[in-house]
Order: structure tokens, then sequence, then C-alpha cells
């Protein structure tokens, strides 16, 4: 196990998340035909190519997944015991097949649980980049975390 449990974060603990993805055409194009996702962008060349983008979109909701599967090994593996919601997603730069991207991770709050005195409340926020640094995804993830047993 190595995600924390509730008791053993502080508000502002920041991880740099070692495990790094590039993206791959097979990535997408599974992904997007897995969640039947019929968007042109994420699966016809030429119609990407006529876009603004002028090559193929990686599916947004594959970031969002890469962003959260990429921080749970050093959050919360072993110590969740649920996921309560997702807040204020959002993706400020494209994505594109061979893009190599990377997370943080900072906890922005944690609330004692009123109905389970054995576990508590943290909400991450975690940031995706690009090999050029630039932000591609973020959002603020609230998950009920098992305290250490005494």
């Amino acid at each position: 196990m190595a995600g924390r449990h509730y008791d053993e974060w502080q508000v502002g603990d920041r991880i740099v998340h070692d495990i790094r993805r590039t993206v791959t055409e097979t990535d997408n194009l599974l992904f997007t035909t897995m969640t039947h996702n019929p968007q042109p962008l994420h699966l016809d060349a030429e119609a990407a190519k006529a876009s603004e983008f002028g090559q193929i979109l990686v599916n947004g909701t594959f970031t969002f997944a890469l962003m959260v599967g990429l921080s749970v090994g050093d959050t919360t593996l072993g110590t969740l015991v649920a996921n309560l919601g997702y807040d204020k997603l959002v993706m400020p730069k494209p994505v594109f097949i061979g893009d190599t991207l990377r997370a943080e991770t900072e906890v922005h709050e944690l609330k004692d649980s009123r109905s389970r005195p054995e576990a508590g409340i943290v909400t991450f926020a975690h940031r995706l980049l690009n090999q050029r640094d630039e932000v591609v995804c973020q959002c603020l993830r609230t998950a009920l975390l098992k305290r250490r047993v005494a």
C-alpha cells in the first residue's frame, strides 16, 4: 500500500507523481470507442486535420482519467473508502497523440467525517501537465479515506 490514510495528510501537502505517460494513438482510439464517443476530432484523422487543431485531439475524458490514475498510487491506493466526487474540472490546453503527461497533487482541504468516525474526507487538487509544462487538465477530487488503525 502506497496511499496515505486520512490522518497522514496536511493541507498544503504536495506530491509530484513519478509516473509519466506518453499518450498513444491506441490509448485514444480504444478509450474513445469503448465509451461510444463518436466525436470525429478523436477518431477521424481527416476531420481532425481540417479542424483548428490540425490533428487528432485526445479524448478529454481519457485525459481526466489519466490524471486521476497517475495520482492514485501516491494518494489513495489501499486507503480509499470511496471517491465522493470531482469538481472544477477544466482542460485549458489540448492534448495530442505523443504528448507526455505528468501529474501533481496538493491537499486542498481536510474534513472529519461526521457519519464515519473511522474515516475522513480529503479534497485533492490534481493538475496534469504536458512536456512543455502547460496545464492540460485540473480538478478537485474529494475522497473518503480510512484513518490509521490505532
